[in-house]
């Protein structure tokens, strides 16, 4: 049984979809086990540069199967949105993306639901309506895929909804954005469109990857946001609505726990973080203008700036224990170039004295201040490296210190955009 799970070890932007792209070459499946289309995973072949939402990143790749598992929820409209532009740029779907039958689906009350409840901006959400729909879930009121297949069952549902709606504005003494029996019969139509033609890809997801298991194939678990947006074990609450460590792929997925046998962690060379929430290691200023500009850090789902610090690696630390990671990609090494020093965090002084790992809650968070370590910084660029020695010393210096501090072998390092820039750091004492 080969399953590897492909986890952020961040707040997510880590650049997993280089990564993913990259591991997908050997793969004969690749899933996708949580998050909705708030995620966004960036590819560059070439010149071309793709963003994917809810298709996995495989499907750039000519071998493996894709599947959209059941722990995450879908937005239908945009999904049939991401496949059209895929297909226009000549990627094949047919046979090679399957949509979980029991999917929770993102309809358009659940972004008027995240408005009117405030969430989208207490917590500073993409405002999707990826939050009130994992509510629905969870208060097992939700719609998914294959309600939407049956035509009684898709307008039992969302009458069903309706009534909630007008109760729950109401309640509130607001008017909706559109006068709601108005809505229903649209949205009766337009999820009924859209459920046939998505029709052909959906599936029982559950029973393929199992049965792939039981082949002896190797399967991908891809992962959305990053570990410290998890909903328990995060930065509550300021976090995401689902669960996005490695313990997500068994449950989003429906494999066996115990198949979970490697897991690859994610990290950006230093720290970043989109909305609100605490965030020890943030730079401020001037600093932190010329770090997001350096490294374009924009959202590539909403294009919001990033809050942007440096690494943090008492976090990290602690990510790897919670994932049980066994092997890490440093990515975005090549955006430090050009500093004459960098800090890394290494601990905090909290109002207890000081702490290794990261409380568990984000008031005790936001009172620690970081411990920092100094490293000598590195002129050149990077970019056109691809081997371990040909690194500037200052380099090889740093990121052996990362692998030390964290306990835990760094696989690779990412030195620029293109899928070729990746230095593979090779093992053992060669490191140095």
């Amino acid at each position: 049984m080969s399953v590897t799970v492909l986890v952020g070890c961040q707040w997510g932007d880590e650049g997993k979809g280089k990564v993913a792209d990259l591991l997908a070459r050997r793969m004969d499946w690749v899933a996708r086990y949580g998050g909705g289309h708030n995620a966004g995973h960036t590819v560059f072949l070439g010149r071309e540069k793709f963003v994917l939402h809810l298709v996995p990143c495989g499907i750039l790749q000519e071998r493996p199967r894709n599947v959209i598992g059941h722990g995450t929820v879908v937005d239908p409209i945009y999904l049939l949105q991401e496949m059209d532009g895929l297909t226009r740029r000549g990627v094949r779907l047919d046979g090679r993306l399957y949509l979980s039958e029991c999917a929770h689906v993102v309809m358009p009350w659940h972004r008027w639901i995240e408005s009117l409840e405030g969430q989208d901006v207490r917590i500073g959400t993409t405002q999707r309506g990826i939050g009130p729909a994992y509510q629905d879930k969870a208060g097992r009121t939700g719609l998914r895929i294959h309600d939407l297949l049956d035509p009684a069952v898709l307008r039992q549902g969302i009458e069903e909804q309706a009534g909630r709606l007008d109760r729950l504005y109401r309640a509130a003494g607001q008017v909706p954005p559109q006068p709601i029996a108005e809505a229903v019969g649209e949205w009766v139509a337009t999820y009924a469109a859209a459920a046939d033609r998505l029709r052909p890809y959906v599936a029982d997801t559950v029973t393929l990857l199992l049965a792939a298991l039981q082949r002896d194939e190797r399967i991908l678990c891809e992962g959305a946001q990053g570990t410290f947006l998890d909903l328990d074990l995060g930065t509550y609450p300021f976090v995401t609505s689902s669960t996005t460590v490695s313990a997500g792929a068994a449950t989003g997925l429906g494999l066996p726990p115990a198949s979970l046998r490697k897991v690859v962690g994610i990290c950006k060379a230093y720290s970043t973080r989109v909305g609100e929430g605490p965030f020890p290691a943030e730079l401020s200023g001037e600093e932190a203008e010329a770090l997001r500009r350096q490294g374009a850090e924009y959202g590539a789902t909403t294009g919001r700036p990033r809050r942007v610090g440096w690494l943090d690696l008492a976090q990290l630390r602690h990510a790897v224990r919670i994932n049980g990671v066994t092997g890490l990609y440093l990515t975005k090494l090549d955006i430090l170039s050009g500093m004459p020093r960098i800090k890394a965090c290494v601990a905090y002084d909290g109002p207890a004295g000081r702490l290794d790992l990261p409380p568990p809650d984000g008031p005790r968070l936001a009172a620690c201040r970081p411990v920092y370590e100094e490293f000598d910084g590195w002129q050149e660029s990077l970019r056109s490296v691809r081997r371990w020695l040909d690194l500037p010393a200052t380099v090889r210096a740093y990121v052996t210190r990362v692998e030390e501090v964290v306990g835990c072998p760094i696989l690779g390092l990412s030195v620029g955009a293109p899928r070729t820039a990746l230095v593979p750091v090779p093992s053992g004492r060669r490191r140095r």
